[in-house]
């Protein structure tokens, strides 16, 4: 945003009496943010020169390893985080429970091509998938029907023992290593907007493909990984657990396939894939902690990110550099003796992979105390430091994020954090915004994420240890401003 810079009169602290509940105007909130510098100094000191992030994200990542909901290690993650939390001086820590549904296992996959060549293929189980019991080969048809119709006239009763390929190959190329040509580029936009559904009716199609196949009695689907250098993209959900096989391959194996049907060769797939449910519905958690606030402790600023993950890696950017990020911050700030008007809160959600699960069983469980949430922050687009703010539809709020970001305009990008009109999406803010607290996910850098997140690289050796401290120090000022600032912010419409 252009502009930035402007000369504002700031106030110095809040007004020591009880905090308003009234928000005022825009320039008046802008005006009212807290700038005392000594602390504001020390924050960004304890954040920049005395960080943990770099030991405690290679803990979690290479000591308790990959955080799929429902799993065992999941589990290590909650209890190592409430131990961190408490080591690092935050009050009220506990794990608060939420129903998440049936759990998962993965099991030993292999997966090999039979014809027209021979050869071992790298792949991975959809997750909430069954597995094949026992090696499972047949015929591979593409199954690109985007209407009911369209599938009833062309794969109905066409579709028996036979892998289905899930529609055309997409492939997905990383922003920080563009294609080579314009041309390049356009012509993957254009496969990426004609393979997207174009209207409810295709979008509902969509949805229950999977059933319909496995009604025709297919062995199974295969999915297009969709990214470059053979990596995948893994998701699932106890939502929609899956009737048969679905397996994920590497784009350019998926795109070889569908050239081989296309010259009207014959393809055939065989996989060996034991996966597992559990037998009863489970309990997961949410990691909570707190700073107590000093005047108006049930007024609540959160500062959250997910702490679960994908299992085909460890969850470096996705997102154990977010989760660090909150868990640093809560260090920082006590650290630096801050003494917060409001409570400062910090989430640590858990089943964000499958659907949101834990932040929206949050939201719902405290909805009853949400009228008084100052705001949420979220970090969870990677390991890449913070570039600035997404407004999420509250642009009102313009002049009170830059002038929040002032203090640590020069731990941005040239100097500048910007503040930008936008709505963010796919993460764990939203479950907060439909109860109209004000909720933000920070811009970051791209730094590889469209690459690693939900692939098999998703680890510690692609991570930004330095950038996950800068986040984390600005979340830090922005929670403390938050926290002191003299009246609620509007809420979200």
């Amino acid at each position: 945003m252009s502009g930035r810079h402007v000369s504002v009169a700031l106030l110095i602290g809040a007004a020591s009496c009880a905090l308003a509940q009234r928000p005022g105007g825009a320039a008046q909130r802008a005006e009212q943010v807290p700038r005392n510098d000594p602390l504001v100094q020390r924050i960004i000191d304890e954040g920049l020169h005395h960080s943990h992030v770099q030991p405690d994200l290679e803990y979690l990542l290479d000591v308790i390893g990959p955080r799929l909901t429902g799993s065992a290690g999941m589990q290590r993650a909650v209890d190592w985080a409430q131990q961190k939390f408490r080591e690092y001086g935050l009050s009220s820590v506990h794990a608060e429970s939420w129903d998440f549904g049936k759990g998962w296992t993965r099991g030993p996959a292999t997966m090999r091509l039979l014809a027209p060549q021979e050869r071992e293929l790298f792949g991975a189980s959809w997750a909430w998938s069954p597995g094949t019991n026992g090696p499972a080969a047949g015929d591979v048809v593409l199954v690109d029907a985007r209407s009911q119709a369209d599938f009833d006239r062309r794969f109905r009763g066409k579709l028996r023992g036979m892998w289905v390929m899930l529609g055309p190959a997409q492939p997905i190329t990383n922003p920080d290593a563009p294609p080579a040509t314009h041309a390049d580029s356009a012509r993957i936009d254009s496969i990426a907007r004609a393979n997207a559904p174009h209207s409810p009716e295709e979008q509902q199609f969509f949805g229950q493909r999977q059933y319909q196949i496995a009604n025709e009695h297919a062995l199974g689907i295969i999915r297009d990984g969709g990214k470059q250098f053979g990596l995948l993209s893994m998701s699932g959900s106890p939502a929609a657990i899956s009737p048969i096989p679905q397996v994920v391959i590497a784009n350019e194996d998926y795109d070889q396939f569908q050239r081989l049907l296309a010259r009207g060769e014959h393809v055939r797939f065989e996989a060996n894939i034991a996966n597992s449910f559990a037998r009863d519905d489970l309990k997961q958690y949410n990691t909570v902690a707190e700073i107590r606030g000093t005047e108006a402790p049930d007024q609540v600023v959160l500062l959250g990110a997910h702490l679960d993950s994908w299992d085909l890696a460890t969850g470096g950017t996705d997102n154990g550099a977010g989760a660090i990020a909150v868990l640093e911050a809560a260090r920082i700030l006590t650290a630096s003796g801050v003494h917060p008007k409001r409570t400062i809160r910090f989430v640590l959600f858990s089943g964000e992979e499958e659907g949101l699960f834990g932040s929206q069983a949050y939201a719902a469980d405290h909805r009853r105390d949400l009228e008084d949430y100052q705001a949420v922050l979220v970090l969870d687009n990677g390991t890449g430091r913070i570039t600035g703010m997404a407004l999420q539809g509250q642009n009102d709020l313009a002049d009170l994020w830059m002038h929040m970001f002032q203090p640590v305009d020069s731990l941005g990008l040239h100097g500048e954090l910007v503040v930008r009109s936008g709505i963010k999406t796919g993460t764990d803010h939203l479950s907060f915004t439909q109860y109209g607290v004000p909720g933000f996910n920070y811009d970051q850098l791209t730094a590889g994420y469209s690459h690693t997140h939900h692939s098999q690289i998703d680890d510690y050796d692609h991570t930004v240890p330095a950038d996950i401290a800068q986040a984390a120090t600005i979340m830090s000022v922005n929670a403390w401003q938050l926290a002191d600032l003299p009246e609620l912010l509007p809420r979200g419409r």
